[in-house]
């Protein structure tokens, strides 16, 4: 890593200015922008401490929550039977093509343009290879913060809900890496992002800090990713895959709202700024985590500099659009738990997001009308 490679993977870090949130995340981001450590071998040990809350009286007192898990004992799937998995997956068949280059910012790519149709479909299969790795990487990280999540909640429905959030977590992960390895047979190292994000919700053992960051930021930004890759890619196998992911994810994001909403809502002034200001850092590196390093190291390392692939993708429209539907979802229900106060509207603004701030929030987003939100029309194909 270079001396600009430092300086940018450091820069997204301590915006807030609120010393308490630096420290809570310098530890996380030196060990995943600086040292890489998602890169380093085929395992790796992320110490966790978290307290496991036992409620012995059973109380079932919660009817928003029970209601959740309701919903989901009924929409269990069965990812080897419910999916058709002899489908073809060919990068270069047009009529089910992974992507349309409208999709990608690789059609801004003066070198991409340049080469032959056939190379060019190599590319674009290789990035959504790499897309669709990121959201393996995810789902292995959200099965750990759902197994946390439901051993320190103190409500006897939110743990019976979090354990039907472990299996599905559990089935994303098959699901993502069965697609990878039987169709794409490609599969990228973690984002060191996205692999900052997660040591920090394993490491810190609030109970609330893994909700917000899991089941608002994490889940709420994928529920965006999914359902704009759904929209445009014209594969039949992945579009299923995705539907069935999405009507999981309304459900977990869902949780998250419930039982954080009225917690921030009693929490003391100072605990709650604290919140504030680490979701505003944590939604910084969600915004960074889509520049595709990984992807550029093997396709565009030997033609430009990291610097410039970033400048391309960052005002790319590909870039534009993950944003949109990504924060479409996540400001409103930051608004929900009391996250999005006068205090810290400013930050927001500055990145553009609170154009959505009145956008609908978790539950009165179904999970049909996530399938069904609008793309550009030049994305859209048919269902």
């Amino acid at each position: 890593m270079n001396a600009h490679d430092d300086e940018s993977a450091m820069s997204a870090l301590g915006r807030s200015r609120n010393p308490k949130v630096f420290l809570d995340l310098v530890g996380p981001a030196v060990r995943g922008l600086l040292l890489s450590r998602g890169r380093q071998g085929p395992t790796t040990t992320i110490p966790t401490r978290n307290d496991a809350q036992y409620v012995w009286k059973y109380e079932r007192n919660r009817a928003d929550l029970a209601k959740l898990y309701e919903a989901a004992k009924r929409s269990q799937w069965n990812a080897t039977t419910d999916l058709d998995w002899s489908i073809d997956v060919d990068p270069h068949r047009p009529d089910r093509e992974l992507v349309p280059d409208s999709w990608l910012p690789l059609a801004e790519v003066p070198q991409y343009r340049n080469l032959p149709r056939h190379e060019q479909e190599i590319h674009r299969w290789a990035l959504v290879s790499w897309i669709l790795s990121q959201f393996l990487h995810g789902e292995q990280g959200a099965l750990y913060a759902a197994c946390q999540v439901t051993e320190a909640i103190g409500l006897m429905d939110g743990k019976l809900y979090g354990s039907t959030q472990v299996v599905d977590e559990g089935r994303h992960i098959e699901v993502f890496h069965r697609y990878l390895d039987e169709k794409l047979g490609k599969l990228y190292r973690i984002d060191d992002n996205l692999y900052t994000i997660l040591d920090a919700l394993m490491t810190d053992g609030r109970w609330d800090l893994k909700f917000l960051g899991m089941q608002i930021m994490v889940e709420g930004l994928a529920l965006g990713a999914f359902g704009t890759l759904r929209q445009a890619t014209r594969e039949p196998l992945l579009r299923e895959l995705l539907k069935l992911v999405i009507t999981d994810e309304a459900r977990h994001v869902t949780f998250g709202v419930v039982a954080l909403r009225d917690h921030y809502a009693q929490l003391p002034e100072s605990e709650r700024r604290e919140r504030e200001d680490w979701a505003y850092e944590i939604t910084v590196l969600m915004r960074n985590r889509f520049l595709g390093h990984e992807f550029y190291d093997e396709y565009y390392g030997h033609v430009m500099t990291k610097r410039r692939w970033d400048e391309i993708v960052l005002r790319s429209g590909f870039m534009r659009r993950f944003r949109d539907t990504m924060f479409r979802r996540l400001i409103p229900n930051l608004r929900k738990i009391h996250l999005l106060t006068d205090r810290v509207r400013k930050h927001y603004d500055r990145l553009g997001l609170l154009v959505f701030e009145n956008g609908a929030a978790a539950p009165d987003m179904t999970a049909q009308q996530l399938l069904d939100e609008d793309l550009p029309v030049e994305l859209k194909v048919p269902a």
